[in-house]
């Protein structure tokens, strides 16, 4: 019982001092953001006075609409809208037809008269007599009769005295010449202010007729009357007519990046309202985009505590993957900001940016749901990075690049078998940053050219060539100094030219087929749980290195029936065999091997019993401690390590058996497993029971491909019979 609450003790410590080393290096990794891309989101303000001279060339931070300027604009162009007036249908159709009304009843008048009298050579009109006995006044007089009251009131009686006066032929053609020119000029629309010379414009088309001077004379005084104002202000159009006005202004914008004011120009008012409205006077705007950025960057950190923990959970934390974490996020964030201090709106250098590499080395070393996680964080840092500088702005567009090409590294990324296949994922990654650039060529409203075409592609294409340059060169860096084991290091652990594999083949020919038998098992079964098969494979071919010490003390690699423990005391053979696993791992440290393969060939026998020498002296001594025959452990604490361990018996259990029926090897397998749990040799792994039953399963089912039942063949003898 109190070492089961000891043990719950050093998990419980062991899990808070994980996430208190998660949360600092978090910690470490956004306070380097935050400093790194503060000048991103925060700007420089200046202490200036008006008409003062500007020492330097300020530029705006931000694009922003100058409203006051708009304003003004807006106004200037509401004063240039003139009054809109309307013209009356109404009062044209009036005064058009008082004049068809005047020509036509003194046309009438005058065919009543079928005789008129004859023209007197002295002039005296006045005297004529008609037919019915009419003077001239009394037609005068009739026809007052008989036309509108405001035609009466309006026309002075001469006029009617000399339009009576006139032939037929002439009255019609005074009456068309009259009408055409009034209905032109008030279709026009006449203004009170332009009365006079719209009437100025009918006496002139009168003028210049070729009609009897006094018959113009009468038409210029009935123009007087007849041609009026028709045109009056209309408010609803005029307002309608600003409103438009006042819709057409574009707002006057201060556009990022723009120059308010040149080294040594004066600061006038303007200048001074402009620096003024883009917080460049003000410092106190800064606090927001800086608590912005502070939120986003708790957000991000938050994400990656959360999914560091897990591997705290899953029992592959180590404080090298922290530490490797931090590293590539350095490097990561530092390429971005050195490449963005030269990538403006026009050269979109971040299509250059190795992005991928980052993600690709954490995929290597760590896991890629990490590396999917981590592609997004940085992809959003990446919008921060190059926003041009401009508070508050994100680059949407770098940010979309970014998480494709990371996203296509790690989805392409094979299992490694070589470090090739690094350059192999390169391909994918082209094809994918060029698909990216060109979706953006497309989509923007700009007009590209067939040499941007080529430019932007080739910055995708150098991109991916540098991601998988750069995580190759970074292999070994972060395999030396951090020891950290990569696919690309194991493969090359399991060449068979490794000096240790080569002294195991020829020293201990075989146990270096057990170990390869061990190895095929011990993957099958890891891959089948999802642990690494990979590492599980290359520590069984190295787990019993250390038997190469004595190599004929161990049954496998004895070539002849004698076997030198049976003239060995129990305890001296017991010596020998349970110093394998130490001498083995001496061995590998000696040689600098990483560390998880040097701790499977330590503890692949936990603390298990030796039971064939602790029976053979319990013959003979019966007071014998079972502590004597143990192996001192570790125990194994990794699924890899756990599993190895099962294998290794299992499989020298199996090779043991005559006949190794496919019942035999169930049996066997099943007995060694349950006494390994019974034991405890399993307790400090994290394997569950559900997973020990997928392994034991799988462990028979490799067994049986291996020692399946052969044909037996028949005997020359026994074909004669």
């Amino acid at each position: 019982m109190k070492n089961k609450f000891i043990d719950q003790m050093k998990n419980w410590l062991k899990n808070r001092t994980s996430i208190f080393l998660i949360v600092i290096i978090v910690l470490i990794q956004s306070l380097f953001f935050f400093f790194l891309s503060l000048n991103n989101v925060y700007t420089e303000t200046y202490d200036l006075q008006r008409f003062a001279t500007a020492n330097t060339t300020i530029r705006s931070p931000v694009t922003i609409e100058n409203e006051d300027e708009t304003e003004r604009k807006t106004r200037e162009a509401v004063q240039q809208v003139g009054d809109r007036y309307s013209i009356s249908e109404q009062v044209i159709n009036e005064r058009i037809g008082y004049s068809e009304e005047i020509f036509d009843a003194i046309l009438t008048l005058n065919e009543d008269n079928k005789n008129e009298a004859e023209d007197q050579e002295d002039g005296e009109k006045e005297e004529a007599v008609n037919e019915e006995g009419l003077s001239l006044d009394e037609k005068i007089e009739r026809l007052r009769q008989v036309l509108s009251e405001d035609i009466v009131l309006g026309v002075d009686a001469e006029v009617f005295r000399t339009l009576l006066s006139q032939p037929s032929n002439e009255l019609k053609e005074a009456k068309k010449l009259f009408i055409e020119s009034t209905l032109e000029v008030m279709e026009n629309g006449v203004r009170i202010e332009n009365l006079q010379t719209a009437r100025g414009l009918v006496q002139d088309e009168i003028k210049y007729s070729n009609l009897e001077p006094i018959v113009k004379d009468a038409l210029i005084n009935l123009s007087t009357f007849i041609v009026t104002e028709n045109s009056f202000f209309d408010l609803e159009a005029t307002n309608e007519a600003r409103k438009i006005a006042a819709s057409n202004v574009d707002p006057e914008m201060i556009k990022a990046g723009e120059i308010i004011v040149s080294e040594g120009q004066v600061i006038t008012n303007e200048i001074y309202e402009q620096l003024r409205l883009v917080g460049l006077l003000d410092g106190e705007r800064n606090f927001y985009p800086v608590l912005g950025l502070i939120l986003l960057l708790f957000i991000l950190g938050g994400i990656s505590v959360i999914e560091i923990n897990k591997l705290v959970k899953s029992n592959s934390f180590d404080k090298r993957i922290l530490a490797a974490i931090l590293i590539i996020s350095v490097i990561v964030i530092s390429l971005m900001k050195v490449v963005s201090l030269y990538s403006t709106e026009n050269n979109h250098l971040f299509y250059l940016m190795p992005i991928a590499m980052g993600t690709l080395l954490i995929k290597l070393f760590i896991s890629e749901r990490l590396a999917i996680i981590m592609a997004g964080v940085y992809a959003i840092l990446g919008t921060v990075i190059f926003n041009g500088f401009i508070p508050g702005a994100l680059n949407i567009e770098a940010g979309i690049y970014f998480f494709f090409s990371q996203l296509a590294g790690i989805l392409f990324f094979p299992r490694v078998k070589d470090r090739l296949a690094i350059l192999k994922s390169g391909i994918a990654i082209i094809l994918v940053n060029i698909i990216t650039v060109l979706l953006f060529l497309f989509l923007s409203f700009e007009k590209y050219t067939v040499m941007d075409f080529f430019i932007y592609s080739s910055y995708g294409m150098v991109s991916a060539f540098l991601s998988a340059v750069l995580t190759i060169g970074l292999l070994p860096f972060f395999e030396t100094s951090l020891g950290i084991l990569s696919d690309v290091k194991l493969l090359q652990l399991s060449s068979p030219n490794q000096p240790l594999l080569k002294k195991l083949l020829v020293e201990a020919p075989g146990t270096y087929h057990h170990s390869v038998m061990v190895a095929n098992i011990s993957e099958t079964a890891c891959e089948a749980i999802g642990a690494n098969g990979l590492l599980a494979r290359v520590g069984a071919y190295y787990h019993d290195i250390g038997k190469t010490v004595r190599p004929q003390f161990f049954i496998e690699n004895q070539l002849t029936n004698r076997n030198p423990h049976d003239q060995m005391d129990p305890r001296e053979s017991a010596k020998i065999i349970i110093s394998h696993p130490y001498d083995g791992a001496e061995m590998l440290k000696q040689n600098k091997f990483p560390k998880e393969i040097i701790e499977i060939a330590k503890t692949h026998h936990g603390t298990s019993l030796l039971k064939f020498f602790y029976h053979k002296e319990r013959q003979q001594n019966s007071e014998v401690l079972e502590t004597d025959y143990r192996y001192p452990g570790p125990k194994p604490a990794t699924k890899e390590a756990a599993i190895i361990s099962i294998c290794d018996s299992v499989e020298a259990a199996v090779r043991s058996l005559n006949e190794p029926t496919e019942d035999k090897i169930e049996e066997i397998v099943a007995s060694i497993m349950n006494d390994r749990i019974s034991d405890g040799q399993l307790d400090e792994s994290p394997l569950t029971l559900t997973e020990l039953k997928v392994i034991q399963t799988t462990i028979c089912e490799s067994l049986k491909g291996f020692f399946h039942s052969r044909i037996q063949y028949p005997t020359k003898d026994k074909e004669a019979n």
